[in-house]
């Protein structure tokens, strides 16, 4: 079915503001600075992993906080993971961002080890949970289930989202963007090619859920998984190839707001 004349006057809206956002200039105030840091593959999705797990607050402490932990693995993500001797994790004692502590990112540390050694790496576990169903969604908790296959504290349950409970999962899903996305624009990395970017969700946040209810593409009042769906369903009307390249789109004008002309678009379907 075609769109009607107001979907496609929304659609170039998003389109101008996906073009507006997503270029290189966005990296320097955003935390996907941190995983540009690194040249190898397997570094870049450890920091793109850990990073977008420290990614609620802000941006500014966001990105200083990851770049510390990244420090603390001698900023060689991969190497430390695989190779580093008990000794060396004493230094993570004074380490917090916000509600994740020491404790969390000595666990963070050991699942990852455990799954580079046992698993073949982040991108093998959530190919193999894409591989299910082509969903987002059950992935993301296939990969929890991996995560936490080793004997875990119950407080770092809550930094690793849980799909069958409601959560959205933004961090998780922006993690996914980052890797599997690839365009020409030098921002999202693209080099998980085994996952469509066709078969992503959205990261749904506080910026992108009130955007999206005001442009008329959420009517769901919380921002949990079913609201997830129900805005990357209408988001893939607009691309069905790639419907989260309007997360650029969506946080921008979240974060900037004025200026819109949101009052001159009919954003409801017709």
């Amino acid at each position: 079915m075609p769109m009607c004349q107001c979907a496609n006057e929304l659609k170039s809206f998003l389109d101008s503001k996906y073009n507006q956002y997503n270029r290189p200039e966005f990296i320097e105030t955003d935390p996907i600075q941190v995983p540009h840091l690194f040249s190898r593959r397997e570094d870049i999705e450890i920091a793109g992993f850990l990073t977008a797990t420290l990614s609620w607050g802000q941006r500014k402490t966001i990105i200083n906080k990851s770049r510390l932990l990244l420090s603390l693995l001698d900023n060689s993500p991969y190497h430390f993971i695989t190779q580093a001797a008990e000794s060396d994790y004493s230094r993570f004692g004074n380490f917090c961002h916000r509600t994740f502590n020491t404790t969390d990112a000595l666990y963070f540390l050991y699942a990852l080890k455990n799954i580079y050694s046992r698993h073949g790496g982040l991108n093998q576990v959530f190919e193999k949970g894409f591989g299910i169903n082509k969903d987002a969604g059950t992935a993301i908790a296939y990969f929890r289930s991996i995560f936490f296959e080793c004997d875990f504290p119950e407080r770092t349950q809550k930094h690793v989202p849980d799909v069958g409970k409601g959560s959205s999962a933004k961090r998780l899903n922006m993690f996914l963007r980052w890797m599997v996305r690839r365009d020409t624009r030098g921002v999202d990395f693209g080099f998980w090619t085994s996952i469509s970017p066709a078969w992503l969700n959205i990261p749904l946040d506080l910026h992108t859920g009130n955007t999206s209810r005001k442009l008329g593409l959420l009517t769901r009042k919380q921002n949990d998984h079913r609201s997830v769906i129900e805005l990357t369903q209408r988001l893939r009307e607009f691309d069905p190839a790639d419907p989260v390249k309007y997360d650029f789109a969506l946080f921008g004008l979240g974060a900037h707001p004025s200026g819109w002309g949101v009052s001159n678009l009919i954003s409801n379907y017709g």
